[in-house]
This record gives structure tokens, C-alpha cells and sequence, in this order.
């Protein structure tokens, strides 16, 4: 039962690009916990539409192709890796084409529905960090701590274009800060399971903090809920 768990299951809500996919891993590393980047799924999931030549409209199909897909992560000294039945994706679904294509497919109900089948499987004895735009609404409304991280959308344009070129891949800074822009509308506006901050929350600002100071901040609060827990049984 839920009571049971020893470790807490930690969820990070926030637009693209607000750094939740290095905060959770650092997070997680620090506390011991499993990191489930709940994003690189959803990603996964639109570069094999790409390979494949899918239409992101038609729901059935892309849902049957999501529950079929193997997604793996591995730990490297470079981070961790995304494997999609067996090919390292880490890199392809990080590109600007799959970003906005991500939005798309995370908006079909039954992928959807495959992925957060898959999440909850994992995250289900407590002990995980997981990211994405709905864990603490959807995924997991129970979650023991939530968090939703945001900055404005050019600061997190000028991150990722920043990102992009340390990957030397070719990127425009106007133009990724108006793909970010795109990104959260499309998030906002999505019929199902649409970015939302969960009610109980605790929102960071991370436009003029560094990654450090964020990650104080969440380790704080995790540890002193955890103590709490700890003190309760």
C-alpha cells in the first residue's frame, strides 16, 4: 500500500526547456532514488513515428506502436541513454523536428495511455523521480512531493539553443525560443492531460537561478518530507 513505501515518489511538472530533465536526474542521484525521464517516452515514441512514416493522427495505431516499443535507459559517464528497441536514440530525439512532433503525439489519448501504464508500473514502490507536464495531475496525483519548475520562454529558448550548439547541431536563437513558444501553446492547449500545475505544488523559478541553487532547493524540501515520513512510522 502506499503507506508502506519507505522512499518517496517525487514528481516535476514544468513547459519544455525549464530544465526538469537534469534536475530530476541530479535529484534522484542525490537521494538514491530511480530517475524516469517521462519526456525522452514521449519523444521515443515520435521519433519511431518518424521512422516509421506514421500519421500523429491516427490514435489506434500510434497507441499500438507505443505499448510494442521497448524505450530502455541506461547510466553512462556521459549521462543517461535512451534505447529504443536497441538503438541509441539519446541524440535523435532531442532535435528541434522531434520536439515539436513530441507535442503531437503526447496529445494522442492512447499513447498516452501506454506510457503512463508503463510509468506508474515503474514508479509504483516509491523511490523515483519522474518528469515531464502532468506526473502530479495525472501520472501520479498522490505523489508525496510535487514540484513545477518554470522560466520564461526566452530564457529557456536561449537554453536550449545553447544546448543544441554544445551538440553542435546547427540552431537559429530566435527560432528556438519561438519553437519553445509553439511548444507550450501546443502543451497548454491539448485536449488531453494539457500542461497544469498541480494545486499543491511547490513552484521554482528558475530563470535567474542556476542549476545548483534549484537543486538545493528540491533536495531540501524532498528530505525534509521524507524525515516526515520517517518520523510517522
Amino acid at each position: 500500500m502506499m503507506t508502506d513505501r519507505k522512499k518517496l515518489i517525487v514528481a516535476i511538472d514544468g513547459p519544455s526547456g525549464a530544465g526538469k530533465s537534469t534536475l530530476s536526474k541530479l535529484l534522484a542521484r542525490r537521494l538514491g532514488y530511480l530517475n524516469i525521464d517521462t519526456g525522452a517516452m514521449y519523444r521515443s515514441v515520435a521519433w519511431a513515428a518518424r521512422q516509421k512514416g506514421m500519421s500523429c493522427d491516427d490514435n489506434d495505431a500510434l497507441g499500438r506502436m507505443a505499448r510494442d516499443l521497448k524505450i530502455a535507459f541506461e547510466p553512462s559517464d556521459n549521462g543517461e541513454l535512451v534505447f529504443v528497441d536497441g538503438v541509441d536514440v539519446t541524440a535523435a530525439i532531442r532535435t528541434p523536428e522531434n520536439s515539436l512532433l513530441t507535442a503531437r503525439v503526447a496529445a494522442c489519448p492512447a499513447v498516452r495511455a501506454a506510457l503512463v501504464t508503463l510509468q506508474r508500473r515503474l514508479a509504483e514502490n516509491g523511490g523515483v523521480v519522474l518528469e515531464g507536464r502532468d506526473i502530479g495531475t495525472v501520472v501520479f496525483p498522490q505523489a508525496d512531493v510535487k514540484f513545477f519548475l518554470s522560466a520564461s520562454a526566452r530564457e529557456r529558448g536561449r537554453r536550449r539553443y545553447e544546448e543544441l550548439r554544445a551538440r553542435g547541431v546547427a540552431a537559429d536563437l530566435e527560432q528556438t525560443i519561438a519553437e519553445v513558444e509553439a511548444r507550450d501553446a501546443a502543451d497548454s492547449a491539448r485536449e488531453h492531460a494539457p500542461l497544469v500545475r498541480a494545486a499543491d505544488a511547490v513552484d521554482i523559478d528558475s530563470t535567474t537561478l542556476g542549476i545548483a541553487e534549484v537543486l538545493e532547493k528540491m533536495l531540501a524540501i524532498v528530505q525534509s518530507r521524507e524525515a516526515v515520513r520517517d518520523g510517522a512510522k
